[in-house]
């Protein structure tokens, strides 16, 4: 009997233990997975220079974000172990990538000993306390990206995933700028050529905005282009020249964008030589159709070519540059003949009138904005596709009123924001005060005529023939001293202009040109005159 209840003892102690009692592990939870993806930072400036900025972290990381990817089970976090979360660029990868930045050198890539991150799709993280981080870095594209993050519980291999979206830049809509290409495959032939050249190219203009996006797509034409004559002379190649866009054939045609690039032909004429090509468009509301009220203005060469290979020399044709007027809107083709055909231009020597580029299709563009007007000494050369080179010295004449500096208000360590206000000496109270204010800059044919805003009640403003503007006066107070009563009282009072902070509004006008400046002083009291 006692053998069979010992027995039964040890069984129901063996019981006991299989079911976790007496104390030691809880064992694996049975609750599921989940998961979190969370993002410092969940919007980015676009970056317009990936090659400067990259991918980094801490206080100068402007373009990259880190992020956070945890799971847990019943409120725990899950096992450790290699490979455990897996992220996605699930959407938006145009506008960056991602990056583990963990000084892994699998993770990097040496060029010119330097180590450079690696930029990825998609990335897989190991479990430490039951997460990870990664991290985010922008690029050009104006955006929103969407990064998920999944983990599988080993369980019942059940995946689970979170998300999070990032936003990069914003597009303005408003066309800032637009450039134009040819079709590279071969040059264009004139209408007329014997050596089986084609006779019209495939022209592509891309239109952009302020943050470097391509405009939204239009409801109406966007984008005008035509050909501009070069000279009034018979043999200018523009005569005959056409531009075509499904039914339009003209020599000004108007197209739509469409991801921000218009696509058109150009049929040469029977003449060989630079054809000019204008594209506008307009800023205002991106809609050439309905008129132009703020155009956005770029131009494009292209040279019509009568054969490839020329039994002449390579020469330069142009013989002269026509004059610029400063100020106004220029553009010139130069013209070569003869060599390999296509030909590239350069700048030997001088320097091109400020505001005016030349480019290597031959064009010279801009608007002069010079301080000196006069003649410009050029050295320039063509080189042909055989490296046949041929230079020539030119002169490009600035004519026109010369620019001037903008109009500026001297005053030291002061800003030109109007904001901002500018200290001049302090005044003290019973002295004479007395301050003049001088400007540069402007129309210098035309005196200064300044204006004062908000002076105290003491001073006065008033201009100079010779340009300087000056306030002056003399803050005073008085004080008065009186005795009454029995037992007799002395009272002292003290009235006049009152101490502290003063300033006003100074404005410099000369000619059509105004600027303006806030200044300040301190009114103290003197050895003679006290504050009020």
């Amino acid at each position: 009997m006692k053998k069979i209840l010992r027995l039964s003892s040890l069984l129901i102690a063996a019981v006991i233990t299989a079911c976790g009692g007496g104390g030691g592990s809880g064992g694996t939870s049975a609750q599921p997975y989940t998961i979190s993806l969370r993002a410092d930072k969940t919007q980015l400036p676009i970056n317009i220079d990936p090659s400067t900025n990259v991918a980094t972290i801490g206080a100068y990381a402007r373009y990259t974000t880190t992020l956070y990817v945890s799971a847990e089970t019943d409120g725990k976090p899950i096992p450790g172990g290699t490979d455990i979360f897996a992220c996605n660029t699930a959407a938006g990868l145009d506008s960056g990538a991602l990056y583990y930045l963990d000084g892994d050198s699998s993770h990097e890539t040496d060029v010119n000993g330097v180590k450079v991150p690696n930029a990825y799709r998609s990335i897989t993280l190991g479990s430490n306390s039951g997460g990870n981080s990664f991290h985010f870095h922008a690029g050009t594209q104006a955006g929103t990206t969407r990064i998920t993050c999944s983990v599988t519980d080993p369980r019942d291999s059940k995946v689970i995933a979170a998300s999070v979206d990032i936003t990069v830049g914003a597009s303005t809509g408003k066309a800032a700028w637009v450039i134009g290409q040819a079709q590279a495959t071969a040059p264009l032939g004139t209408s007329t050529n014997l050596v089986n050249l084609a006779n019209s190219v495939a022209i592509q203009a891309s239109l952009y905005d302020d943050a470097n996006q391509a405009v939204p797509n239009p409801t109406a034409a966007n984008l005008q282009v035509s050909v501009l004559p070069l000279t009034t002379a018979s043999n200018d190649a523009s005569v005959g020249a056409l531009l075509t866009a499904s039914s339009q054939k003209s020599s000004s045609i108007r197209v739509q964008s469409v991801g921000g690039t218009a696509l058109f032909s150009l049929q040469s004429g029977p003449n060989k030589g630079p054809i000019l090509l204008q594209f506008v468009t307009d800023r205002s509301d991106n809609n050439v159709a309905n008129g132009i009220q703020d155009a956005i203005t770029s131009y494009l060469v292209v040279t019509a070519y009568d054969s490839v290979i020329s039994s002449t020399a390579l020469a330069m044709v142009t013989t002269a540059i026509p004059d610029a007027v400063n100020g106004m809107p220029y553009t010139f083709a130069l013209e070569a003949s003869g060599g390999n055909a296509p030909y590239a231009w350069s700048l030997v020597s001088g320097t091109m009138p400020l505001g005016l580029a030349l480019n290597s299709a031959g064009l010279i563009s801009g608007t002069p904005s010079v301080k000196t007007v006069g003649t410009y000494p050029l050295v320039i050369k063509v080189t042909d596709n055989a490296g046949t080179t041929v230079q020539k010295n030119l002169t490009v004449a600035v004519t026109g009123t010369a620019t001037a500096d903008a109009l500026s208000i001297n005053l030291s360590g002061c800003s030109g924001d109007i904001n901002n206000t500018c200290a001049i000496p302090n005044a003290t109270m019973g002295s004479v005060y007395q301050y003049g204010f001088s400007a540069t800059g402007g129309d210098p044919t035309v005196a200064v005529e300044w204006t004062f805003g908000g002076l105290p009640k003491w001073l006065a403003g008033s201009s100079s023939a010779a340009g300087i503007g000056f306030v002056s006066g003399t803050p005073t107070s008085v004080t008065t001293t009186t005795t009454a009563g029995t037992p007799p009282v002395t009272t002292t009072t003290i009235t006049g202009d009152a101490c502290g902070p003063q300033g006003f509004l100074v404005t410099a006008k000369r000619g059509s040109a105004t600027v303006s400046k806030r200044v300040s002083f301190t009114l103290s009291a003197g050895s003679t005159q006290q504050c009020p």
